[in-house]
């Protein structure tokens, strides 16, 4: 297997645009991307695009032939992958599959997302089927996934001594860490009381606790090691990339925080636990070599829970942590120096691209506003519907 490269990172701003299609926020991710590698769409041997169950593709998900069919007809071979919100983690799995395994020396990945309001308004799955466990925790239970982010912060809380304050100055720090990210949707500081102010939403977590639900594009460009010589750009190596799926005995899976009695092996979230650990190994990595971590906060519990799972803390160690800094830019595990969901709103399919291309800015010290300092290494770890999960890490 050939080594892998990042070749060139470029994004859509986060927000809402109801009169921007589509497609055309993944042909400006895309083209960003192919400038900040000083390539054209002629240079691609391959698109791999994170397909969206909600803005279809062609009505089927066909989201990478649709965007070469209408900016690029040249024969490029395409990959839509699902995955809900880990697809764009596993559309760059794919496409460094396709670096490393020689099919090709430069390909691109894509994801791109336009949300409808609210928080999810309709249940996922097949309507009034008995056997689609998410749709009836939907409709049969209202849980909504609000409610299930709830209920593992409650078990925190009951298990750690977490208190509301804690989890307020979570939201604190994600907020302003995007102060300084012109592609995030919300970029303005909080408090801690400003967030306990905030309206509850489902018992304990508060409106600023939440992500919302955005429109927004990312992609990588990826190539071999002679291309990314050949083109003068910083030499940052796809350490590692995997994908997993879950683990009999999670007590994530279904209705979290239902068991408390896992089969012993099985981690919380082990499909985002199985996925990072694999990654790493792949690297040749462990956590204490990560500088940086970008991490799926749909709520402040990820911003706690997520690093211990990680292995960057032991269990109820991040309570302290973030009150002491140390998830801080300049503290001893930065946690989303790009602000996280928190701060962008989750554009499902493009969220995973979004973090690799976090992470290669860092790497490439072009974080302004956000910089950590000296980074070499960084993973990013997300959690899709249906048990999906997806870690990729850079090194520079």
């Amino acid at each position: 297997m050939r080594p892998v490269y990042v070749l060139g990172v470029g994004a859509h701003p986060w927000g809402k645009f109801p009169e921007t299609p589509q497609v055309q926020l993944a042909a400006h991710a895309l083209g960003a991307a192919l400038r900040d590698a000083g390539l054209g769409w002629r240079d691609l041997g391959g698109l791999v695009a994170a397909s969206s169950r909600f803005e279809g593709g062609l009505g089927w998900g066909l989201h990478a032939n649709e965007l070469l069919q209408s900016v690029a007809e040249l024969g490029i071979p395409t990959l839509n992958v699902g995955g809900g919100c880990a697809a764009g983690g596993i559309a760059v799995h794919s496409t460094a599959l396709m670096i490393a395994s020689g099919q090709c020396e430069i390909a691109a990945a894509v994801g791109a997302e336009r949300m409808p309001k609210g928080f999810i308004p309709r249940p996922p799955g097949t309507k009034d089927d008995p056997t689609d466990s998410d749709y009836l925790r939907w409709v049969a239970m209202g849980a909504t996934n609000p409610v299930y982010w709830a209920l593992e912060a409650r078990r925190r809380m009951h298990e750690f001594g977490t208190t509301e304050e804690t989890y307020a100055a979570a939201s604190v720090l994600m907020h302003r860490n995007a102060v300084g990210n012109p592609l995030a949707r919300y970029r303005a500081e909080c408090t801690v009381a400003e967030v306990l102010a905030s309206p509850v939403v489902a018992s304990p977590l508060r409106l600023l606790e939440l992500c919302a639900v955005s429109d927004g594009a990312a992609a990588v460009i990826l190539g071999t090691e002679s291309a990314a010589r050949r083109l003068g750009v910083p030499l940052v190596r796809v350490a590692g990339y995997a994908t997993a799926t879950g683990s009999f005995g999670d007590p994530a899976t279904r209705i979290p925080t239902i068991s408390t009695n896992p089969v012993a092996g099985a981690p919380h979230t082990s499909e985002v636990a199985t996925a990072a650990r694999r990654a790493m190994a792949m690297a040749g990595l462990g956590p204490e070599d990560v500088d940086l971590v970008e991490l799926a906060d749909n709520s402040v519990w990820q911003v706690l829970a997520w690093p211990e799972m990680l292995g960057f803390c032991e269990p109820g160690q991040a309570d302290w942590m973030l009150t002491h800094g140390e998830f801080d830019l300049d503290g001893e595990m930065p946690v989303n120096p790009s602000g996280g969901f928190l701060s962008f709103g989750e554009a499902t399919t493009a969220q995973g691209l979004l973090q690799v291309c976090e992470l290669a800015w860092q790497l490439r010290g072009q974080a302004t506003g956000r910089q950590v300092p000296g980074a070499k290494v960084g993973m990013s770890a997300i959690l899709g519907l249906g048990a999906n999960g997806a870690s990729i890490v850079l090194q520079a």
